[in-house]
Formats: structure tokens, sequence, C-alpha cells
């Protein structure tokens, strides 16, 4: 029986998202079913697609959730990296998703169906998580344009990424390579000596 009454919209909202990030992490994006989300918040389906206009904008605002959290963990480990950014953002890239391995693959998992815009909002968490990469990418490498920071990032972001995910699927363990993180650090910084020089 659903409890319409029982919260605004912006409150089920964050109710919905919140046990969908909850169910995520548990069953990851392939077990991932708005129905059980609704069952478990004690509201209708129908309830949950009138706050989300459809299951795409459900997951994005799910995974905006994990950008969110993202984020604060790139910045926690900044905080406590000493001189070492550079090894700092590589490390917290691997233990967010070896910590969060269902909610990281979500990420990459869900497709946008064509025609579909990200929500604003959603948009600038998963901004907000470059924008790091970008600045500390800036310390390293002197003058270049906004332009060329921002695509340099992205290429390491890719760096890391590819890595980060031949490590969680087990394929560097079949490989029998002892240190995925090593590995992609030593590229990200073979690449950033190469913008440096």
């Amino acid at each position: 029986m659903g409890r319409r009454s029982d919260h605004s919209r912006p409150e089920l909202a964050q109710l919905i998202v919140a046990e969908g990030h909850r169910q995520m992490a548990e069953r990851g994006f392939a077990g991932f079913s708005a129905r059980r989300v609704a069952r478990a918040i004690g509201y209708s389906v129908g309830t949950l697609y009138n706050v989300f206009p459809s299951h795409d904008y459900l997951v994005s605002a799910i995974n905006a959730r994990t950008f969110e959290l993202w984020t604060a963990h790139l910045r926690g480990n900044l905080e406590r990296s000493g001189e070492d950014r550079i090894k700092a953002l590589v490390e917290a890239y691997f233990s967010f998703a070896r910590d969060n391995p269902n909610l990281w693959m979500a990420i990459y998992d869900h497709r946008l169906p064509p025609g579909m815009v990200m929500p604003e909002a959603d948009a600038e968490r998963r901004a907000e998580l470059v924008g790091i990469v970008v600045a500390e990418v800036a310390k390293v490498v002197q003058d270049r344009s906004p332009e060329e920071l921002q695509r340099l990032a992205r290429s390491l972001i890719a760096t890391v990424h590819g890595h980060c995910a031949f490590d969680l699927n087990g394929s560097f363990e079949l490989m029998k390579e002892p240190d995925p993180v090593g590995i992609a650090l030593d590229r990200v910084r073979q690449a950033l000596a190469a913008e440096s020089g």
C-alpha cells in the first residue's frame, strides 16, 4: 500500500535515490529493479516514475550519487596525500572502485538512450570529479589552455579506468600482474612527463 502523503516530492526523490543506491550497491546494474526499490520504500512503482520520468533518469540519479561519494573519497585522499597528489588520485580511483564494485560498474554499464539529455544536476556531479583531476594535472603541466588540460585529464582518467577495470574483472590476475595500481600510476607519470617536457 502506498504512502503518497508521507513525503514531499523532494523528500520522496531523496528516499528513492537512497534506497536505489543501496540496492545498486548490493545487486549491481544487471540485478537492479525500480519495482523492487518502490516496494522497499512502501510506494508504488507508478509513484516512483512520477518522480523520475523513466528508469534511465532514476539510474542517472543513482549514479550521480555514486559520483558524489567518489568525489568526496578523492578529496579525502588528497587531503591525506602529502606531496605526491597524482599517486593519491590514482590510489583513490582504485580504492573507491574496489570498495564499491557494483556502484562503480553501474556508472559504466548504464547508457543513456538516444535523445536523452542527462539532468544538469547529475552532469554537475560528474564534472566535479573530473574538475579535481584537471586541477591536479594543471599543477604538473604548465602553460596549457583549459581545453588542453581537460583533454589530457580525460585521457589520464581513461588510462586509469582501463587498468582499474582489468583489476576488478580479474584480467590482471589472469595475466599475473601483481601491481595494477603501480602500473597505472607508471603510465600516468609517463604521460605527464611527456606533456611537461
